[in-house]
């Protein structure tokens, strides 16, 4: 479980750096320590143990919801 919320952390962190640096950036991947002071990791923490609940009670994933016509 550890390593999908590293990989959900790791997320929004990329589309913030391709967004600022364009082309110019050397990597896409943050350091966990970098990750835990963007506060990255707490909010992936949230959202891969929200959708782990949601799954075991029969519902749609976060993301599975929001992709639904309709949603908003």
């Amino acid at each position: 479980m550890r390593a999908m919320i590293w990989g959900k952390a790791q997320e929004p962190y990329q589309t913030e750096q391709a967004e600022t640096m364009g082309k110019d950036f050397k990597s896409l991947t943050a350091t966990h320590k970098e990750l835990r002071e963007g506060g990255c990791f707490y909010h992936a923490k949230l959202i891969v143990l929200r959708n782990l609940w949601r799954e075991k009670n029969g519902l749609p994933t976060i993301e599975e919801e929001e992709a639904e016509p309709g949603f908003l």
